[in-house]
């Protein structure tokens, strides 16, 4: 059949024939005309119109308030790491002439204290996320293991009565101890054996979802701007190449649709939050996003999102974009050095996502059913997107506890205020010193680098030139009608202040370092004098100096690293399929414990390791207790688990106990069965010897478990 074919119908009747009727058909502009109408109708319900109208409101106040007290700072940031000056200032010095030169002295501090935090986070290896999930101390015990616990313990003992052991009640009570706290590390093993399961799914779903990249983009921020903004993980359809292997064992592409988490660096000028805000959970906030076609059609079949609303502003937007919001982008076009018309040229579409918390009441009065608000007068956390008129998503939160996808973090942190205080914020004195002793540097070293020449004027003949100066020029010059000695030209030199002006320089450079807690050593360009000429006097400032980056790193730790983490824990807690992925679990964020762990401690630990395991005097003293004890400490450090490495002594104490009455059990079921005989008489050699007294446990201490030691006894 030939698809392309024309159906047959009457001609301009927008009929078709069928079998048992007439079938109307429709052209692919009728379609979208019907699927608009029908958006339009949704998107005109009095509730949405409502929720659209409270989003424009709240929107209208953020705007307002970031407009008049935040975005000029972070307009100021911006141009003080590019090396530029605000305009106001930038037109007075034009006025007064003279040198514009800007010195880059808050861009290099910027950098460092980038790199710094990158170099700590990443402690642990090349391109490792700074965080472990560490199962809790205590498993809890599910009924199901208990009961195979229960059974497991009541055949041993009946093993262990049929072949004639009947263990006292002390000894019973002392083996049921000791098989309980073998049951309990195996359950915490199985649970670390989760955690790690779980820590290398998510890890690859940070690697997937871009987390690392998205990341470092935030770091730039922290120490650019009084706040950084990180998201995630946000769950978005992406393509995805897979390899399908077929049925003759060769391996073809298949490019499928998947919805995945990811992670996106927040642009603080782009996130607005309402006045009282601390933190992104404190109360409503809006993200403006600025979306291409790609983008909206991208949204199209993800839960959540109208695909009418959606395709509905693709029509009517998507050839000539939406800009109604793009009051700010040219200032910061401009500080960025990019041509704001070319932006807004770009054909993006702009889009309001608004997170709030909406009484139960409201959102009645909006229309939305009695299912959803069960509470008049409970707060509902919501999520709306709206572009220009149509809303093309609005959904409760789904989140458990109605927590936002967003992490705040400043630099130097204000307690309760969304602002804090970044590098830019901390030297902008320092740097504005730097910068006017810079100009008058130059400005006075212009003026001293060569005689200043003043001419008596009335001296001169007609047409006499003065304004160049050449060696072996002749002046001519008139007679002096009032006999003046006076020389008609003359030269002097200006002062150069040089010495000074540098001496300025180097104070307000020196006091920058201290304000912002970012040394110049650390980049290497300079080396300090006095005790940073040796190697321990450099560590000690470089430990110095970590004081005040650790502070920044525990900023990040708490209110990015460790909430972002926990909420990719539990979206895979809630989505996964994989029992072998769940477990109870502690996320510890350990980028500032990187700066606690240094290369001095390290050394000294694996010296008195040295002397544990060389030193026959220090292992006497210390026993095989004192050295696993060492050994388990270092495995702590190397994050290991040091329960798999070195076992505790009270594991290793049960576990030998458990072992020797199930040796015991054994041995005596092999002797009852005849499997351990003496031989005949006259057949020479000497007798077998009976189940022995040593089953070659050792314990912690190095001591062999003996009869002694026994929990059960032979009657």
């Amino acid at each position: 059949m030939d698809f392309n074919a024309p159906l047959p119908s009457q001609p301009g009747s927008g009929l078709v024939m069928s079998i048992g009727g007439v079938l109307p058909i429709k052209n692919l502009s009728q379609l979208h005309a019907e699927e608009k109408a029908q958006a339009q109708i949704a998107n005109s319900r009095s509730y949405i119109t409502n929720l659209a109208g409270h989003v424009k409101s709240r929107w209208s106040s953020m705007r307002d308030y970031k407009q008049q007290d935040v975005e000029p700072r972070l307009l100021s940031c911006l141009r003080q790491r590019r090396g530029e000056y605000d305009p106001e200032i930038l037109a007075q010095i034009k006025q007064q002439g003279g040198s514009a030169i800007y010195l880059m002295l808050s861009s290099n501090k910027a950098r460092a204290a980038s790199s710094w935090i990158r170099d700590v986070m990443n402690d642990a290896g090349e391109g490792a996320i700074p965080y472990i999930l560490r199962s809790t101390p205590v498993p809890e015990l599910s009924p199901q293991f208990v009961q195979r616990a229960y059974q497991s313990i009541r055949q041993e003992l009946a093993v262990a009565a049929s072949v004639g052991i009947n263990p006292s009640e002390d000894e019973l009570e002392q083996y049921l101890i000791a098989r309980k706290e073998v049951m309990v590390n195996e359950l915490r093993e199985h649970a670390s054996r989760k955690a790690e399961n779980m820590k290398r799914k998510m890890d690859d779903q940070m690697v997937e979802g871009g987390f690392l990249d998205e990341f470092h983009k935030f770091v730039d921020d922290l120490v650019t701007f009084p706040y950084a903004v990180f998201k995630g993980p946000i769950v978005k359809r992406r393509k995805a190449l897979k390899w399908i292997e077929g049925m003759d064992g060769q391996y073809t592409i298949d490019l499928q649709d998947e919805l995945a988490p990811t992670w996106e660096r927040v642009d603080p000028f782009m996130i607005y939050w309402a006045k009282h805000s601390a933190q992104p959970d404190d109360g409503e906030m809006i993200e403006r996003h600025r979306l291409s076609r790609e983008d909206l059609s991208a949204m199209i079949g993800v839960e959540g999102y109208s695909d009418a609303a959606i395709r509905a502003v693709l029509d009517e937007y998507g050839a000539g974009g939406l800009h109604e919001w793009l009051w700010i982008d040219t200032e910061k076009a401009d500080a960025e050095g990019r041509d704001a018309d070319l932006e807004n040229d770009s054909g993006l579409i702009d889009a309001l996502q608004y997170w709030g918390s909406v009484q139960g009441k409201m959102l009645l009065d909006w229309g939305l059913d009695d299912g959803v608000v069960d509470d008049p007068l409970k707060d509902y956390p919501v999520e709306v997107w709206l572009v220009g008129d149509w809303v093309i998503k609005a959904v409760v939160n789904p989140e458990a506890l109605g927590r936002k996808p967003y992490y705040k973090a400043s630099y130097e942190e204000v307690p309760g205020a969304w602002l804090g205080n970044s590098p830019m914020d901390l030297i902008r004195d320092c740097q504005a010193v730097c910068n006017a002793a810079a100009r008058a540097l130059v400005n006075n070293m212009g003026i001293a680098s060569g005689p200043q020449v003043w001419v008596n004027v009335d001296r001169l003949p007609q047409g006499e030139e003065i304004t160049q100066m050449y060696p072996w020029k002749i002046w001519q010059f008139t007679s002096d009608m009032a006999n003046n000695s006076a020389p008609p030209v003359d030269f002097f030199q200006p002062n150069s202040l040089a010495s000074e002006l540098m001496t300025i320089y180097e104070r307000f450079h020196d006091l920058a370092d201290n304000y912002s807690g970012i040394p110049r050593y650390l980049t290497g360009g300079e080396s300090p004098g006095g005790a940073g000429r040796t190697a321990s006097g450099m560590s000690m400032m470089m430990n110095n100096a970590g004081k005040a980056i650790k502070q920044v790193i525990s900023n990040i730790d708490r209110h990015v690293i460790q909430p972002a983490v926990e909420r990719l824990w539990m979206w895979n807690m809630r989505y996964s399929d994989d029992p072998d992925l769940k477990g109870d679990v502690k996320v510890v964020a350990k980028g500032a414990n990187a700066l606690v762990v240094k290369e001095a401690a390290a050394q000294r630990r694996n010296e008195m390791m040295q002397i544990a395991l060389t030193n026959p005097m220090a292992q006497q003293i210390m026993g095989v207790e004192g050295v696993a004890a060492l050994l388990r400490e270092q495995a702590k450090t190397l994050d290991m688990n040091a329960d798999r490495i070195v076992p505790s002594p009270e594991i290793a104490k049960a576990r030998a106990m458990v072992a020797q009455a199930q040796a015991m059990i054994q041995q005596a079921q092999m002797a009852q069965q005849g499997m351990l005989m003496q031989p005949p008489p006259g057949q020479g050699g000497s007798p077998q010897a009976g189940p022995t007294t040593d089953s070659g446990q050792r314990l912690a201490d190095g001591t062999p478990v003996t009869d002694t030691f026994s929990p059960m006894r032979t009657a």
